[in-house]
Parts: C-alpha cells; structure tokens; sequence
C-alpha cells in the first residue's frame, strides 16, 4: 500500500455547493421569461394569450 495520497488544489464540482441564483440577476442577464411554444398566428393576430 502506498503513503502517497493524492491531492487536489480545487475542489470537485459535486463536493462544493452550487450559488444561490438571485432571480432579479437572472432576468436582468437572461431578460425576461418565455413561454416555450411561440403563439399561434391567430393569438398573434388578437393579442390572445
């Protein structure tokens, strides 16, 4: 067995927590939400949502 340990200078990825996402910075970064499926021509056409 050997006494050689081996280590890192960074930690992993999954050891450390993530940030907390603030969500006012990730709509002033990203801009606002939107839906997934654009509107049809027809919603488009009467602004119906």
């Amino acid at each position: 067995m050997s006494a050689y340990t081996f280590r890192s200078s960074r930690p992993d990825h999954w050891v450390s927590p993530r940030p907390t996402r603030d969500p006012a910075r990730l709509s002033a970064i990203h801009g606002p939400l939107r839906p997934m499926q654009q509107p049809g021509l027809l919603a488009r056409l009467f602004a119906l949502s």
